[in-house]
């Protein structure tokens, strides 16, 4: 999924969903612009139920930089396999695609870098080469780097980094091979605080 201008993405949904936007000087424009805008606008348009779905969808969508057909493709077969809580499953099934996975482990900046390297063949998973973006972790399987692509820029300096990072507790990362495990599924609330996944499977069972 190709994601146009974050700025104008993130302001449009009201949320600074982008590493991007995750930075003061974003903070305090925004501010400013919703300040001037209370001025000028004697009243303030209420947003419908459905319109507070979509922005939640579209949030989650961007977030993960998945498809409008990936995502309900998604819900749909989290119905289909699970009676009980859909949303927590919907998340899982996000949390655990691979370009998340190597983001959340430090080993790129953003999801959409994450894409790129799998993409072009620099993920390895349980030794063989996975270049499928949005190919699903299990637990116990081991993702690391291609040891043909270790020394290469991008990763070049990652030991370092990596010894000072703090991976999801359901990843363990071994800094010095810069590889990890997945030792369990990630639970919904503990991570993407700011998504509301239950609203998403709401707008999804009314369209």
């Amino acid at each position: 999924m190709r994601i146009g201008p974050k700025y104008k993405i993130a302001r449009r949904l009201g949320d600074a969903i982008f590493p991007k936007t995750q930075k003061e000087r974003f903070a305090m424009v925004e501010s400013k612009k919703k300040a001037s805008l209370s001025k000028k606008r004697k009243h303030r348009s209420s947003v419908t139920e459905y319109g507070q779905q979509f922005l939640e969808k579209q949030k989650v969508r961007y977030t993960y930089g998945v498809t409008e057909k990936q995502l309900r493709n998604l819900v749909k077969t989290a119905k289909s396999q699970t009676k009980g809580n859909v949303a927590g499953e919907v998340f899982k099934s996000l949390e655990t695609r691979l370009d998340n996975v190597v983001y959340k482990l430090g080993f790129v900046p953003t999801r959409q870098f994450g894409r790129q390297i799998v993409g072009h063949g620099h993920i390895f998973v349980n030794g063989k080469k996975v270049s499928i973006p949005s190919y699903h972790v299990k637990v116990s399987d081991v993702i690391g780097i291609n040891p043909s692509k270790r020394e290469s820029g991008i990763f070049r300096n990652k030991l370092e980094i990596l010894k000072e990072y703090k991976s999801p507790s359901w990843l363990v990362l071994d800094p010095e091979k810069i590889e990890a495990k997945v030792m369990g599924w990630p639970k919904m609330g503990d991570y993407e605080t700011n998504l509301n996944f239950p609203v998403v499977v709401q707008f999804y069972s009314r369209v």
